[in-house]
C-alpha cells in the first residue's frame, strides 16, 4: 500500500467511497478522521474499529471545515493523507433541473474540494509529505446528456486538482485525481432515483475496491490521474480525439 502515514482524514465518510477508504486504512493501522453529515452512516463506519473517529461536518461550510481540521490535527496530529469523497449526484436536464441543485451541486462537489484542499494541503507542503486525492469522475472528462450540473462540479474537480498539483508538485506532497467510470455505491443510487442517461445505465459500475487499488499504484508510480476500471482510459482518449463522435453517440442513445 503507497500510504505510509499515520493519520487519515476523509471526507464523505458515512457511505460508498469514502466508508470503504475509511475502513481500508483504519484496518491497516491509521488513525481516520471521517467528515460528513450523515452521523448513522458515520457510526457504521466506525463499526468495530476504535482508531476511526467521527467529526460532523458541512463540507461546504468553509469555516466549520477548517474549524474541524484544526480540531482532527488537536485530536489525532498531524494529517498525511486527505481523501476528498464527499460528493451528491442528482441527474437532470440542465433547463428542468432546479436551479438551486445545480447551485448545491457546485458547492459541495467543487466547493468542498476547495475547503478541504485549503484546510490540509497547506500543513502536507510545509512538511513536505503527504498524500491528497481528490475524487472527480469520467464524467468530468466525458460530458453527457443529462447530467450537465454533476459533469460541471467533476470539470472543475478536475482542473482546480490538475493546477493544485502543479503549483505544489515539487513540495514533497502526492496529489491523485481519480477519474472512475460509475461506482458501485450509494452515491450511484442516487442518480439512479433522478434521471439516468442510457449510455451511463448500459456501464457496468465498477466496485470502490477497484478504485482504491488503483489510487494506491497511481501514488506509488507518482502518477497524477487514476482512470480505474478497464475503459476509462479509452474513454478520455475518445475525448480528446473524437469528441464530436461522442457526442452524436449520446443524441442517438437518448433521442433528442
Amino acid at each position: 500500500m503507497a500510504f505510509k502515514g499515520k493519520v487519515a482524514l476523509i471526507t464523505g465518510g458515512g457511505s460508498g467511497m469514502g466508508q470503504t477508504a475509511a475502513r481500508l486504512l483504519a484496518q491497516q493501522g491509521a488513525q481516520v478522521a471521517i467528515f460528513d453529515v450523515n452521523q448513522e452512516g458515520m457510526a457504521k463506519t466506525a463499526e468495530g474499529l476504535d482508531n476511526i473517529k467521527a467529526y460532523s461536518v458541512d463540507i461546504s461550510d468553509t469555516d466549520a471545515v477548517h474549524a474541524a481540521v484544526r480540531q482532527v490535527e488537536a485530536d489525532l496530529g498531524p494529517i498525511d493523507r486527505v481523501a476528498n469523497a464527499a460528493a451528491i449526484m442528482p441527474f437532470g436536464k440542465l433547463l428542468e433541473q432546479d436551479p438551486k441543485i445545480q447551485i448545491k451541486l457546485m458547492d459541495i462537489n467543487y466547493g468542498g474540494l476547495v475547503n478541504i484542499a485549503t484546510a490540509t494541503v497547506p500543513g502536507m507542503v510545509q512538511r513536505g509529505s503527504g498524500d491528497f486525492i481528490s475524487f472527480s469522475s469520467m464524467s468530468g472528462i466525458i460530458p453527457g446528456l443529462l447530467m450537465g450540473g454533476y459533469c460541471a462540479t467533476k470539470g472543475a474537480v478536475q482542473m482546480y486538482t490538475e493546477i493544485l498539483y502543479h503549483e505544489n508538485r515539487d513540495s514533497g506532497v502526492r496529489f491523485c485525481c481519480v477519474c472512475p467510470p460509475p461506482v458501485a455505491t450509494p452515491l450511484w443510487n442516487q442518480a439512479r432515483d433522478t434521471v439516468v442517461p442510457k449510455l451511463t445505465e448500459a456501464s457496468e459500475a465498477i466496485s470502490p475496491e477497484e478504485v482504491l487499488s488503483d489510487v494506491e499504484e497511481c501514488l506509488e508510480k507518482g502518477k497524477f490521474v487514476s482512470y480505474p476500471g478497464k475503459q476509462t482510459r479509452i474513454g478520455a482518449l475518445m475525448r480528446r480525439i473524437a469528441p464530436n463522435y461522442l457526442w452524436n453517440y449520446a443524441h442517438k442513445a437518448e433521442g433528442f
